[in-house]
Formats: C-alpha cells, sequence, structure tokens
C-alpha cells in the first residue's frame, strides 16, 4: 500500500509543476504591466533580429557630412564621423540586448545556485553562503565596477558581462534564501525526502518549480540592471569604444560635444532607448512581483 501512495506522487509532481506554469502564463496574460514591458521587449528583439532589413546604410560607413541634421536621407542625422545615426541606433540594439540576457541569466543562475543551496542545506553551509551574499551586499556597486572594469586588460563585451555578474548576483540570491527558507519544511519536500530523494533532486524538481515567478522577476530584474550598469559604464569609457551599443553612441556624443554641436538626436535616440527598454524590463518585473505576492496587486473597485 505504501508503494502505491509513493508511486501517485511521483506520477502527480509532473502534474503540479505543469500546474504552476499554466497558472503563471494565465496570470501574465491577464497583467497589463507585463503584457505592456512583453509588447517593448518583443519590438527591440524585432529591432535587433531584423537589423539589416531596417538600416538603410552600414553603421560604420564613413560616407557622409559630419553632424547633419534630420532629413529623409538621414533620420536621425550623423555623427562627428559621418556615420548615420539611425543605422548605428538600430544595430547597437543587438549588442545592447545579448548583453543585458546573458549577463540577466548568468546573475540569476549564481543567485539561484547560491541562495536555495543555503536555505535548504542549512546550518554551515547556510552561515558560510550567507556571509559570501552579505560581503557582495556590502561593497559600493558602482565603485567595484569601475575598478574591475579599469583593471581589466581588454574592455570587450566578455569583461562587461563579468563585472556586471560578479556585481548583481547578491540581491537576488537573498530573496531566494528568504523564500527557499519558507519552503524547506513543506509537506511535499519531506515526502521527497521520505521517498529518499537526493537534496540535488529536491532543490531542482521540488523546490524550484515553486519559486518560477521570483526566479523569473530576479532575472528581469538582473536584466534591467545589466542594460543600466552597461549603458553607465560604456559612457564613462570603460567599454570597447568600438562596440555598436547605446552606451558607446552616448560616449562619443559626449566627446564630440554633440549638443553644443547641434546634433541633440545623437544623445536623446540612444538614452530614449535605453530608458525605454530599462522600462519594459521593469514593468515585466512589476507585474511578476503582483504576480507573487498578492498584496501588490491592485485592488478593483466594484
Amino acid at each position: 500500500m505504501a508503494v502505491q501512495v509513493l508511486t501517485n506522487q511521483e506520477v502527480a509532481a509532473p502534474e503540479a509543476r505543469e500546474s504552476v506554469l499554466r497558472n503563471l502564463a494565465h496570470a501574465v496574460a491577464r497583467n497589463r504591466k507585463a503584457l505592456a514591458g512583453i509588447a517593448l521587449l518583443t519590438f527591440f528583439v524585432l529591432v535587433a533580429i531584423l537589423a539589416p532589413l531596417i538600416s538603410p546604410y552600414d553603421p560604420n560607413k564613413l560616407a557622409f557630412q559630419q553632424m547633419l541634421q534630420p532629413s529623409p536621407q538621414h533620420l536621425l542625422g550623423t555623427t562627428g564621423a559621418g556615420q548615420d545615426i539611425f543605422s548605428q541606433l538600430i544595430w547597437s540594439t543587438r549588442e545592447t540586448l545579448v548583453l543585458a540576457i546573458v549577463a540577466g541569466v548568468m546573475a540569476t543562475v549564481i543567485s539561484v545556485i547560491v541562495g536555495v543551496t543555503a536555505a535548504y542545506l542549512g546550518g554551515a553551509w547556510d552561515h558560510a553562503l550567507n556571509l559570501f551574499t552579505d560581503v557582495f551586499l556590502v561593497i559600493p556597486t558602482l565603485p567595484l565596477m569601475i575598478v574591475i572594469s579599469a583593471y581589466a586588460q581588454n574592455h570587450g563585451l566578455g569583461v562587461l558581462i563579468g563585472v556586471i555578474v560578479v556585481t548583481g548576483w547578491s540581491y537576488g540570491a537573498r530573496q531566494l534564501r528568504s523564500q527557499a527558507l519558507a519552503l524547506r519544511n513543506r509537506e511535499f519536500l519531506e515526502a521527497a525526502r521520505v521517498r529518499g530523494e537526493r537534496p540535488s533532486y529536491i532543490i531542482v524538481f521540488e523546490v524550484l518549480p515553486n519559486m518560477t515567478s521570483l526566479i523569473v522577476a530576479i532575472f528581469l530584474g538582473a536584466a534591467l540592471y545589466s542594460v543600466l550598469a552597461a549603458a553607465v559604464l560604456q559612457y564613462i569609457g570603460l567599454g570597447d569604444s568600438s562596440d555598436l551599443s547605446w552606451g558607446n553612441m552616448l560616449y562619443w556624443a559626449q566627446h564630440n560635444g554633440a549638443l553644443l554641436a547641434g546634433s541633440p538626436w545623437w544623445v536623446l535616440a540612444p538614452g530614449l532607448c535605453i530608458a525605454a527598454l530599462g522600462g519594459a524590463f521593469a514593468l515585466v518585473n512589476y507585474a511578476f512581483d503582483e504576480i507573487g505576492n498578492p498584496a501588490l496587486r491592485p485592488v478593483k473597485r466594484s
């Protein structure tokens, strides 16, 4: 009889996980903030994919007059080196999105490993990993990023992603640890321990599916942090200035005195794109916060 009960629990586990994902999808579809943020993200993804078709010129081509005003031939004008600003803006979407997604995923993975492992194992593991997290939480983020970037041998995309990941995982780890502590003694985890499941199996297949909304929210927060941090580092010259990104566009606009030279769109266009992409991640992040915490949901009037 006991064997039959355990078998039913094993069969019910995948169904429970599918139910969690189904409920999450329905909650996202009913949330206006999530829909608005996803629409913005979809727009930027399409721009990045279709950049060769949308861009009218080669973004690195130096064949035009310098500092031309917006016109039908150059929708946003040209740079101080004679490059088309609109073409650079379109192609820069690719690197910015890649950086946000890759850095966001890597920071989230580290947060999950450190936070959930510390909470589930407890004892000395919890104290050690919690102390490790606290060290990164108290270190000032921007000075640390500047120091690491300045002393790196090259300022390529890989270094930029590494700097952002190192400085951006600790807050998510703290949140995941708190949530995992609340789940550690739940009945379904006790049942998994009775079945003799390994800790790694319990963490991956029992704990994490019940934290899906929080993990997604942490990824979105890390992606938002990546977009803003990369723009700041590139703007102050700590990125590869030859890369096509919105931060580098702001860097070259500053060095060429775009505002004083009468070329405001060289500054405004990448700045607005950074704000719009950051706003998209923030909207979806707020939506997942509301989904995971009913207390944050707006009150509906009767």
